[in-house]
């Protein structure tokens, strides 16, 4: 079977106006997840990328990093294929037995990520997934865990990145960011 393109797939991902509030256009990836066929060319796009940016290092990838909770859509799925772990970073409250937790900052407010204790080694190899990044606080809380783990983060991978929020700016200097679609 042929892959899709990924001109092919963005052509799935829809645009909600004044959702969920009024000023926002809401990307939508999960139009994406009713297409078998563009699910898994999204993977292995995602992938590909994955592999070429631990190629480039000469490392591989131990970890994917799944972000609450669209990151745990498209996150099991990139870690099998790479035959790497794959650890849920959840929104305060929501795992049990010890976490490590790290607070951060929201358009209204703050929020906490928790991520459990022990579930990345000193050493390990990490790559974080998420579907959309914005602001850059979720994924940025995310890369604090990993670093309070000793894991070595390699990249941050996205599906959607809205640029004019600058995000990426967010992660540390050393931490590779790409998205695949860039709005």
């Amino acid at each position: 079977m042929s892959l899709l393109t990924l001109a092919e797939i963005e052509g799935l991902i829809t645009s909600h106006e004044d959702f969920p509030s009024a000023g926002v256009l809401f990307r939508d990836i999960f139009p994406i997840l009713q297409s078998p066929s563009a699910t898994r060319s999204l993977v292995a796009h995602l992938v590909d990328w994955i592999k070429a940016t631990a190629a480039e290092r000469h490392v591989q990838v131990d970890v994917v990093v799944g972000l609450d909770a669209r990151g745990f859509l498209f996150g099991p799925m990139i870690a099998q294929a790479l035959q790497a772990r794959f650890v849920p970073v959840r929104k305060q409250g929501k795992l049990p037995g010890k976490v490590l937790a790290h607070a951060y900052k929201k358009e209204y407010g703050t929020d906490v990520f928790e991520m459990h204790e022990g579930a990345i080694t000193p050493g390990q190899n990490v790559v974080i997934f998420d579907d959309l990044i914005a602001t850059g606080g979720s994924a940025a809380a995310a890369a604090a865990l990993v670093q309070a783990s000793q894991g070595n983060l390699l990249a941050a991978l996205f599906v959607i990145e809205l640029t004019q929020l600058n995000g990426a700016r967010a992660l540390p200097d050393n931490v590779k960011v790409h998205a695949l679609y860039k709005y």
